[in-house]
């Protein structure tokens, strides 16, 4: 008997778009064309590279995508207004396929209080933007704003109408989370059974996590007629976040049986891609996220451990090989030699030069001594953290600690900045982490407020290495860093001299404008 193939839905990525409107998450344009690399390596159909007309540096962000990354549809959001619109494209026009995706708002409650416009006039608007795009290129999308609160009789009509004005894809919006998956499916199923053109463009959802629906609720739209998916890597964005590509890929492959769908994503880099992400934005994933958290794949009740040494299907549904994570956990010691490293390494979905080997190389033997045991997630630290160092003007050289019950934390703390080295003494603060802190700051000439601080252990066991998050706040602005060692004052020292790093390039960034 004949198989029936699987349809394909595309996956349309906004982490750079939405996912960067996550409080503390803004990206700077290294960051976001490190992301974008990844996504292309992700094969993710289409990239929503940033809002152009937002801001100078967005514009910029989306350029530099569409200039350099290759595979992905590039797309660029726009209000349905001309100078959006305009300048949608002129940040757009050199990728290899863009796309231009507008926007407009069609509930009641946006319509009376936010747009204060009756219906005809959002449905000219629409129409209107979606014209003006598809002057510039023949991909357009359009986006009814808040579509799962929108009257579906006017939804209809809105669907309709920028279809036949030239849009390819029709995205319909969960834009607060309100939908459950029976009324999402409902609203895609009215599109396809009501309105006459639908077969001329792809439906899209864009569902918001507020109800910790939004991977069902996409799912839901998919069942019923949608091809296409949008999502973020780990679910990161507004408020309670978006639906999280990693979560819907493998939900539609593992349960190919029941969705008879697929996706192009290479699910092996959906580990790796979600640890770039998390290192980047200083959003941690939690533990026992599904797909990519750490404990995914960790069993420790023994009847599950008993089933999993007799038939891992017993208590795995997936392979943690077909997301990213490696077969085994404990591989590599201070005896292991390079090639061994460069084999795990690119397990891990890492592609290493010659001279990052020999760095990384040089950092794990140091650890080696230090940890008996090293664990995946201790090399996958190592390297994103290697690679951080190596792209800051600060570093730390070292530090010696003086502390007692009687005095205040007396630190003596060396700084490297370019060539030049800075060493300060000063006893202040609550506690050596304080003490630190303040140290660098009289160091980097950097006054800031910390917002946040938090220590998780990267892997197992007392020797474990010390992941550090802090946020800072300078001049109104949030800047994150993240720092991992074996010793916590240590790694508190390298994340504060990364958030430092972040503010320096900026200053700079604001004097070249001036």
């Amino acid at each position: 008997m004949a198989t029936t193939s699987p349809r394909m839905i595309r996956i349309f990525d906004t982490t750079l778009r939405d996912g960067e409107q996550s409080p503390g998450a803004s990206m700077n344009l290294e960051e976001k064309l490190k992301i974008a690399r990844m996504l292309a390596e992700l094969q993710v159909d289409v990239i929503e590279a940033g809002f152009p007309i937002a801001s100078p540096g967005d514009f910029e962000a989306v350029r530099e995508v569409a200039t350099q990354i290759k595979g992905p549809v590039i797309c660029g959001l726009a209000r349905c207004n001309d100078a959006d619109i305009d300048r949608a494209w002129e940040a757009l026009k050199s990728a290899e396929r863009s796309r231009i995706h507008v926007f407009l708002a069609t509930s009641a409650i946006h319509r009376e209080f936010k747009l204060k416009m009756g219906q005809e006039e959002i449905l000219q608007r629409a129409v209107a933007g979606v014209k003006r795009a598809t002057g510039y290129c023949s991909d357009v999308e359009f986006s009814p704003e808040d579509a799962a609160r929108t009257e579906i009789d006017f939804l209809c009509r809105v669907v309709e109408a920028t279809i036949a004005a030239g849009a390819t894809t029709v995205n319909i919006p969960d834009t607060v989370g309100y939908a459950t998956p029976d009324h999402m499916g409902h609203v895609i199923h009215s599109l396809v059974e009501r309105v006459p053109n639908i077969d001329r463009a792809v439906i899209s959802v864009h569902c918001h996590n507020d109800l910790g629906l939004a991977v069902a609720n996409s799912l839901a739209a998919v069942e019923n007629g949608a091809g296409q998916i949008e999502c973020t890597i780990n679910g990161i964005g507004e408020r309670a976040g978006n639906c999280s590509l990693e979560e819907v890929v493998m939900a539609m492959r593992t349960r190919a049986d029941y969705y008879q769908t697929d996706t192009r994503v290479v699910s092996q880099r959906l580990v790796p891609a979600s640890r770039l992400v998390s290192g980047i934005t200083g959003l941690q994933v939690q533990r026992n996220k599904a797909v990519v958290g750490r404990n995914a794949f960790a069993h420790e009740a023994g009847i599950h451990q008993d089933g999993m040494l007799k038939e891992a299907s017993t208590y795995e549904i997936m392979r943690p090989q077909d997301v990213g994570f490696s077969h085994t956990d404990l591989v590599l010691g201070k005896h292991s030699g390079r090639a061994a490293l460069a084999d795990r390494a690119a397990t891990l979905g890492y592609e290493l030069s010659e001279e990052q080997l020999k760095q990384v190389f040089a950092e794990f033997k140091d650890l080696a001594d230090k940890k008996k045991e090293i664990y995946d997630s201790d090399i996958a630290a190592l390297i994103e953290q290697q690679f951080r160092v190596n792209a800051q003007r600060w570093t730390l050289e070292s530090y010696q600690m003086e502390i007692n019950s009687e005095h205040a934390p007396r630190v003596t703390l060396t700084l490297r900045h370019g060539d030049e080295q800075l060493s300060t003494e000063m006893a202040a603060g609550d506690g050596p982490v304080d003490a630190i802190f303040l140290a660098i700051e009289k160091l980097t000439g950097y006054e800031v407020r910390c917002t946040e601080f938090s220590v998780h252990s990267v892997s197992v066991g007392h020797d474990a290495q010390g992941e550090v998050n802090v946020e800072v706040e300078y001049q109104g602005k949030r800047f994150h860093g993240r720092g991992i060692s074996t010793d916590s004052v240590e790694a508190s020292a390298i994340a504060f001299l990364e958030a430092i790093h972040r503010i320096d390039t900026l200053q700079e960034a604001i004097k070249a404008t001036k």
